[in-house]
């Protein structure tokens, strides 16, 4: 019975994650910080005929998250682990973010996610099989002036992956990284702006997930969105600024 553990499950990409693998042969670990719609998506993976275990977990604590990953994993060991968990950062007036929610963003982005991710790795070394997926952005590859904190911890994930991809490859351990474009999430939807190709978290997660089981290095998609960005950092910095300009957003006010 194959064991899949993600991140940020109670909506958006990593809700139609888990409704996507889940079937009667799937054990699934569901982890998110919202308890109501947590246990919603875990109604939906049951019915489903998958055996389901929602966690409600703040990624940021670490030593929360590494004694969820050793409890899960010695239970039955973690054949699939997906590092999903993020947030938007920005500003709602289109100001320069605050410290308070670039430190945040930065934390739930990049460290919260490394707190899943690296434990999770000792453990797959230490048996030599496993996969990980680190879920970025295409934010990564073309920054956001309005979400530069978002940006960077997005990049970071690229950059850890894709080092980690190379390293413990031939030890047994598939790493693979993720980069959405536009996907309608009830994050996404905290945003106001210009939203080319946008898909759903559905659509998002059939990319995502036939991706991961070619092992592809990069999950990268739509690929016309997807091939524009990975070109962006390589143009003069005037193209850049103006072509990005038209992806300005704010965040709209959370209800």
């Amino acid at each position: 019975m194959p064991r899949i553990l993600i991140t940020g499950a109670s909506s958006g990409i990593g809700a139609a994650l888990a409704r996507h693998y889940a079937r009667a042969d799937v054990s699934l670990i569901l982890v998110g910080r919202n308890v109501d719609r947590l246990e919603a998506v875990a109604r939906d993976c049951r019915a489903s005929g998958a055996t389901v275990e929602p966690v409600r977990l703040d990624t940021r604590d670490r030593a929360a998250a590494i004694g969820l990953i050793h409890r899960s994993d010695a239970a039955q060991p973690l054949d699939l682990v997906i590092a999903n968990a993020a947030v938007n950062g920005g500003n709602q007036k289109g100001e320069v973010e605050t410290e308070a929610t670039a430190f945040e963003t930065a934390d739930i982005n990049y460290t919260g996610s490394l707190n899943i991710v690296l434990p999770t790795l000792t453990l797959m070394l230490q048996r030599g099989r496993g996969q990980i997926v680190l879920v970025s952005s295409l934010a990564a590859y073309a920054p956001l002036q309005d979400a530069p904190a978002y940006s960077g911890a997005k990049a970071a994930l690229v950059a850890h992956g894709l080092a980690l991809r190379q390293k413990v490859g031939p030890r047994g351990v598939k790493v693979n990284v993720v980069a959405p474009g536009y996907v309608k999430t009830p994050m996404g939807g905290e945003l106001k702006g210009w939203r080319p190709l946008e898909m759903s978290a559905d659509e998002a997660a059939l990319h995502i997930a036939k991706g991961v089981a070619k092992d592809r290095d990069v999950i990268a998609f739509p690929f016309v969105l997807a091939a524009l960005a990975r070109t962006v950092l390589l143009l003069p910095e005037s193209i850049r600024r103006a072509g990005l300009y038209a992806f300005r957003f704010q965040r709209r006010p959370r209800r």
